[in-house]
């Protein structure tokens, strides 16, 4: 391609939306799974079930987002109901989810309780006739996320999509169109991990509610570092090498937090991918060293992602892309990384240039993209960016991996898990 036949910029706009010039306009349409345009129709009216940190945390994004209104919220436990009070004066305030169900004014429902509370309140929501949106893990065991993936797959004229938000993130969907295009050349290894130290233990008032607040902490009521946390890397690395693990071997311990606990502070786990790709995930409470990020590596290229900033590395060997000389390079772990700018077309469209004159963060969060998203496939009847099945998946691999984790022993997946029937 030479420059008489492309302008610089036209040449820019192609790379940096990820096209890689390889691709039709209509295989890229099907390759991304985000959307740009806004939700079309009124605001849906939604109600929150679940009032907790990551529940107000919801409950804050719906009130930024135009299409949706909350009319309702819900938590038996007074001073979180006030505090959803606060964030939504005009809702309705309720402390038993039923009553939420009931309500002719809900349209929508997120289920943002504890994981193991999830399957009752989310079936119960599917047949009152809402739409839902239920956070990830699905739940805390396979039996009950497979009934909530069923009952949720069931829905006909609603809609149901799982907490996944790394399915709405622009700039994970900006990459996987880089990934699908065969960048990467062939994936031979995944290296994952999330570190944050923190107890995940939460005062309270009395020792009941304590009980209730610190579910995270008991292998009754918890998955754990990787069901709570490492769900979403898992999730991102099997969207990534569009496959489903075959085995895993787990570590863990509690190394930091010796408090009374049963639940690994410090988890390592191993999973085996067809093609003899191996994932590696490890995650602890006791140290906050690099946080989080997830690493590809093929024989071509490697690609770091984080959240909200992604590089690329190209190994020497690699052919020559040509639409790499335009773009942004930072230094990332003694290499030079190509960055990846997830809201490339929008810059361009407004006369800058990715990575130099507009953010190299996504303009919107992934949460942000996620309800939208939800509020978008509400109105439009279309498929959210992850369903039951997805989210089902993600889960039995997550909770499988946690097992092997508490067991220290290997887990075969059997094809079998995977599968949403009624029967099996």
């Amino acid at each position: 391609m030479s420059d008489d036949s492309i302008g610089r910029r036209d040449f820019l706009k192609t790379a940096a939306a990820g096209v890689l010039v390889l691709w039709t306009e209509e295989e890229l349409a099907k390759a991304s799974p985000i959307r740009e345009t806004k939700p079309s129709g009124p605001p849906v009216s939604i109600g929150v079930i679940g009032l907790g940190q990551w529940g107000r945390e919801i409950l804050a994004t719906l009130s930024r987002l135009d299409s949706s209104i909350v009319t309702a919220v819900c938590d038996p436990y007074e001073p979180y109901l006030n505090k959803g009070r606060e964030i939504a004066p005009r809702a309705a305030l309720i402390s038993d989810y039923r009553r939420l169900l009931d309500s002719p004014d809900v349209e929508a429902v997120v289920v943002a309780t504890p994981s193991h509370l999830h399957k009752e309140i989310t079936i119960q929501a599917i047949q009152a006739g809402k739409n839902v949106y239920c956070e990830a893990p699905l739940a805390t065991t396979v039996e009950d996320a497979k009934a909530i993936a069923i009952a949720g797959r069931g829905m006909s004229k609603r809609i149901f999509q799982a907490g996944l938000q790394g399915r709405s993130n622009a700039l994970y969907g900006h990459v996987s169109q880089f990934v699908r295009s065969g960048v990467l050349g062939i994936p031979v290894s995944v290296s994952a991990q999330w570190n944050k130290k923190q107890s995940w233990r939460r005062p309270a008032p009395t020792p009941i509610r304590e009980n209730e607040m610190n579910w995270r902490l008991s292998s009754k009521t918890s998955a754990g570092l990787l069901g709570e946390v490492g769900i979403h890397q898992l999730d991102l690395i099997n969207w990534y090498l569009k496959s489903l693990p075959t085995a895993v071997t787990g570590f863990s311990s509690i190394a930091g937090w010796n408090d009374g606990r049963d639940v690994p502070d410090t988890v390592t786990c191993i999973l085996d991918y067809p093609g003899g790709v191996r994932a590696s995930f490890a995650s602890t409470l006791a140290n906050s060293f690099s946080d989080s990020y997830t690493l590809f590596q093929g024989t071509n290229s490697s690609l770091m992602m984080r959240e909200k900033r992604g590089w690329m590395v190209k190994e020497a060997d690699s052919p020559l892309l040509g639409w790499e000389v335009y773009a942004r390079k930072e230094a990332i772990n003694n290499e030079t990384g190509i960055c990846m700018v997830a809201d490339a077309t929008k810059l361009l469209e407004a006369g800058k240039e990715p990575g130099k004159e507009g953010p190299l963060e996504p303009i919107r969060d992934a949460l942000y993209r996620a309800l939208e998203d939800f509020t978008r496939c509400i109105r439009e009847g279309s498929r959210p960016a992850c369903g039951a099945t997805e989210g089902y998946q993600s889960a039995v691999v997550a909770i499988k991996a946690n097992e092997a984790a508490r067991s220290e022993t290997r887990v075969l997946y059997q094809p079998t898990m995977f599968e949403l029937s009624k029967e099996g």
